[in-house]
């Protein structure tokens, strides 16, 4: 099935580049990586805040007893957190509210465009020890064989002064990258998160699986089950960056798991054991679903299929990660609070998902389905 990079890239982008997107994965040890309070209380600012990460930074910090600052334009959400210290500005020609501003470490959840990213560091050099700047897997250059790890060569553009994120989102994240390091030379840590699910994903890359296999019935699956997922729960994504600001660590580490990726049938028996419920699966076959026009990642969140060009995406090495302490709570977990979250939403955004197909068109495709196979049972 084909899957190409620049489709995968353009998704991620016009969805908020989420993806892109504490020891672990597959020993499913609980994750957080919260523990006792910290040694050193720390003195955070963060770039956002307010969005998907950003809650569950401010969220698992406060209790560890962390100062917080937060800097956005205070359109989203800016009713959280009213016990936090919030400063308004543009990342993009505005940052007069940082200005003279000492903070021990700067936690960047919003930067896309080199630039941008550039004028925040800049700033904040003098008057901050760590910049640790949220990336994306979609960095990498090449994702058609697994193991991909920190080191793997990384996308470019011809025009680096491009800041269409649409079209070169991996390209601009890794220009990023090195837009913060070059001005926090040895001072900069860089978080390369895979797929960022959990609750108050604003996707639904994830969700649609817990949401729909507790609505039961007969489930469309893709492929054979076996294909490998990768992605990281939002909790486990903000303790591991906590981490890093907390032993004050420098680097670049893939943050994603599990380890050896989660056979796609895992993750759905997962969110059938978290949620109940009487669904079964159908699980049908990549070309089937191409021929259907189910498209992987999107129409069957999650899933690459192994004959993709970005099968890579499901097994990313995270033994750097790993080693400074990532760890990855139970998927069970991660299905069973998605699910809750997803059910405090409005109705009108629980009625229609924004990743995965429409009860109608799943139908349509079952009945396909079943059509093919009864076709190839009835033929002599």
């Amino acid at each position: 099935m084909t899957l190409s990079r620049r489709g995968l890239m353009k998704g991620a982008a016009a969805l908020g580049s989420l993806w892109a997107m504490g020891c672990a994965s597959t020993k499913e040890s609980g994750g957080g990586g919260g523990g006792s309070a910290p040694a050193a209380k720390k003195k955070i600012l963060i770039l956002g805040g307010t969005g998907f990460l950003g809650p569950a930074l401010v969220e698992l910090a406060q209790p560890r007893g962390h100062t917080l600052t937060l800097f956005n334009r205070g359109k989203t959400q800016p009713h959280l957190f009213p016990d936090v210290e919030k400063l308004q500005g543009d990342r993009d020609g505005n940052l007069k509210a940082l200005e003279g501003r000492k903070w021990d470490a700067v936690i960047d959840t919003s930067g896309y465009v080199p630039r941008v990213v550039r004028a925040s560091a800049e700033l904040l050099a003098p008057n901050v020890e760590q910049y640790i700047f949220v990336s994306t897997i979609s960095v990498y250059k090449d994702m058609a064989n697994y193991g991909v790890d920190e080191d793997s060569p990384v996308a470019t553009v011809e025009d680096e002064k491009t800041e269409d994120v649409s079209q070169h989102y991996g390209a601009l994240k890794a220009l990023s990258e090195k837009a913060a390091q070059a001005a926090m030379p040895g001072r900069a840590a860089v978080v390369r998160p895979g797929l960022i699910v959990g609750p108050g994903d604003p996707t639904d890359r994830f969700s649609y699986w817990p949401v729909r296999v507790a609505r039961g019935g007969e489930v469309l699956a893709p492929g054979d089950g076996e294909d490998p997922v990768q992605f990281i729960d939002v909790k486990d994504l903000a303790a591991f960056i906590l981490r890093l600001v907390e032993t004050k660590d420098m680097g670049v580490y893939n943050a994603t798991g599990p380890a050896s990726g989660m056979p796609m049938r895992k993750l759905l028996e997962a969110c059938k054991t978290a949620n109940g419920g009487d669904a079964s699966f159908t699980w049908a076959d990549a070309a089937f679903l191409e021929e259907q026009k189910v498209r992987p990642w999107s129409d069957m969140p999650v899933w690459i299929p192994r004959s993709s060009e970005m099968k890579g995406m499901g097994r990313v090495s995270n033994a750097r990660a790993e080693a400074r302490g990532l760890t990855l709570r139970p998927v069970e977990d991660t299905a069973r609070d998605t699910l809750a979250w997803f059910k405090t939403q409005p109705a009108e955004r629980q009625a229609k998902m924004r990743s995965g197909l429409t009860p109608e068109r799943e139908r349509e495709v079952l009945a396909a389905w079943h059509q093919r196979q009864g076709s190839k049972a009835a033929a002599p």
